[in-house]
């Protein structure tokens, strides 16, 4: 069964801000912190130290 990485993400999203319960200033910190990383001259440092 193929699940697009989006919805995935969705889902697991929802139900670890329902079953922990942050703050949403720290879901928002964290979403848009990853989103610039991922754009950034760390990007490959933190690629190749997922993919070992």
């Amino acid at each position: 069964m193929d699940v697009p990485l989006w919805l995935a993400l969705i889902v697991v999203g929802g139900l670890g801000i329902k079953l922990i319960r942050p703050p949403w200033w720290l879901v928002a910190v964290l979403l848009l912190g990853g989103y610039l990383l991922a754009d950034s001259l760390f990007a490959p440092l933190i690629d190749s130290t997922i993919n070992k």
